[in-house]
């Protein structure tokens, strides 16, 4: 593909499609919202207005690193405070499917129409691609950003109009347009990021205590396996517990699963063959936090799995 001549089609449609209105984009930090950001911004300008929102599941200092990255680049990015609103969705719900629901119904009909009222936007970027559209159509996974492809009417619903510049490529094609772009290593190469974030993470109830635990896993795995090259790596929080043994007393503990997988577009994947020296260090630094006495690697490809586990 000509990624040059691509970006400057994406250019002009979105200039196009826009006109003298006013777009809104929701920046996650993922490489696919960051393109997206950095593509609206190049035809739009002032005429798009960027948003993080803040939705309790990200990252350990995600929203304000995100933030000053995007400010660093010339492209301003306010930033929302509904966690409140988002823990109170997922309250209880343990269905994979059923919080997919709750993150989606809570960010477009409660927190993102707020946002749309206020810009007076009425037409909303996505940065869904390829693989996104094939894995909701075919009722593998629903993704979060997956709208009109699944017979909902966003401008009918919602009252804006949906922009989905990258829904013809797959994940190494978002690379190449990020590199052209010119966005930091740290935002091309970055390894995908679920968009309904750590809740994708964790299996059964999405708490407070919960998303603290499988944030600093996060942590742990990303530093340890970052230098292993891997398409994507992350920590899961398993709704079962285990007996352990804690200060020679009993200890009825969390379970995390590490995950690590070789791929190329996410369609399909294998589990990296870590080494055991790296494989113990991960174990070790991820059962010395508080509550968890067992630490698993996920050896499953896809298929028969899926890389996230909700």
């Amino acid at each position: 593909m000509d990624y040059k001549k691509f970006v400057a089609d994406q250019v002009a449609e979105i200039r196009a499609a826009v006109g003298d209105g006013i777009a809104i984009n929701a920046l996650s930090g993922g490489v696919d919202s960051s393109v997206v950001s950095a593509l609206g911004h190049r035809a739009l300008g002032k005429q798009m207005k960027t948003i993080f929102v803040d939705n309790a599941l990200m990252r350990e200092d995600e929203p304000r690193r995100v933030v000053d990255l995007f400010g660093a680049m010339g492209i301003p990015v306010d930033l929302i405070d509904a966690r409140k609103d988002f823990l109170t969705a997922l309250k209880g719900l343990t269905d994979p499917e059923e919080k997919r629901q709750a993150i989606t119904d809570t960010f477009y009909a409660k927190v993102f129409v707020r946002c749309v009222k206020k810009s007076k936007a009425t037409f909303l970027f996505h940065g869904t691609i390829l693989t996104d559209i094939e894995e909701t159509v075919a009722g593998i996974k629903r993704q979060h950003n997956i709208l009109e492809q699944i017979g909902i009417n966003p401008e009918k619903q919602y009252g804006y109009k949906v922009l989905e510049p990258l829904k013809t490529l797959r994940k190494d094609g978002v690379r190449e347009v990020a590199r052209l772009l010119g966005l930091p290593k740290e935002v091309s190469e970055r390894i995908p990021f679920p968009g309904p974030a750590l809740a994708t993470r964790i299996v059964g109830d999405v708490t407070e205590a919960r998303l603290a635990t499988v944030r600093a896993a996060t942590a742990i795995v990303e530093e340890e396996l970052a230098s292993t090259g891997a398409f994507q790596y992350f920590a899961v929080l398993l709704s079962d517990r285990a007996t352990g043994i804690r200060n020679n007393r009993r200890e009825f503990g969390q379970i995390i699963v590490v995950r690590c997988i070789e791929s190329k577009d996410a369609r399909e994947a294998t589990a990296t063959r870590l080494s055991w020296d790296k494989l113990e260090r991960v174990c070790q630094r991820i059962v010395q936090l508080p509550d968890v006495n067992r630490c698993l690697y996920d050896l499953t490809p896809k298929p028969p799995a899926t890389v996230e586990y909700v």
